[in-house]
């Protein structure tokens, strides 16, 4: 996808730009998934950054893009232990997306990042993966379609605190947030709404450090895809809602 709004006409030959959004990724296994289809779908266009590989690098400005997608870290973290290497850069661009009205979706990693970055707490914790199920806390959540439940798979270390003033749209059964919003057009996905199965097993063959129940909790996950992917349909239609990135923009 092209870093700029690309450019069409409409049918009565006035200029329409096609929304765009960074998506910042931190590992090679992990990208945007089952969501890259509901992107295309609506015509919203996204170039990945991968400031982790050798050439790669974060987005001078946010000033040309709708939104900004930071991914998962793997075994990467944000308390201290094993922080992700471009992690206080991150937190800056989030804080200028925010001052901007930019609109931020942060999964995993990225929901730490945006926690931080939004007057948040990230507390120290060993790598996990589980899934679990998520429970609305709002009808209203992501305009009325955030799921009542759906499931919610999480490879992350450490954990976030949303500040105080955010907003918790989904809980685990212990109260942990799973979704929460900041802002009008921010939110944090503890999970990724969009994961594939194979990017679990891509992240296990990337690290050296992997948890150790893999095999346990693959074997639930490849049982809740089908509900992973159904719940992808509501959970985008709200976030698209939400964030500003309905189709074309004149």
């Amino acid at each position: 996808m092209s870093l700029q709004e690309i450019e069409g006409r409409n049918h009565a030959g006035f200029a329409i730009k096609r929304r765009s959004l960074y998506v910042i990724q931190h590992t090679d296994s992990e990208y945007l998934g089952l969501i890259e289809d509901h992107l295309e779908g609506r015509s919203i266009g996204f170039t990945y950054m991968r400031p982790h590989t050798s050439e790669g690098r974060l987005p001078a400005t946010v000033k040309f893009t709708d939104g900004i997608v930071l991914l998962g870290g793997g075994p990467w973290g944000s308390a201290g232990c094993c922080d992700l290497p471009t992690l206080k850069e991150e937190v800056q661009l989030v804080r200028d997306c925010m001052l901007q009205g930019t609109s931020v979706l942060g999964i995993g990693l990225g929901a730490q990042i945006l926690a931080l970055a939004s007057g948040g707490m990230v507390s120290s914790s060993p790598l996990q993966f589980c899934v679990k199920e998520a429970r609305r806390t709002d009808k209203r959540a992501l305009n009325g379609y955030l799921p009542e439940t759906f499931p919610v798979a999480t490879y992350m270390r450490d954990a976030f605190e949303v500040p105080p003033h955010a907003e918790v749209l989904a809980e685990d059964n212990k109260g942990n947030a799973m979704v929460f919003q900041v802002a009008e057009n921010c939110f944090g996905f503890a999970g990724h709404p969009g994961l594939k199965v194979a990017m679990i097993e891509d992240l296990v063959m990337e690290f050296d450090e992997s948890p150790n129940n893999i095999g346990s909790e693959l074997a639930i996950l490849r049982q809740k895809q089908k509900a992973i992917e159904d719940a992808l349909v509501l959970i985008m239609t709200g976030v698209v809602q939400r964030a500003g990135w309905m189709g074309n923009v004149a």
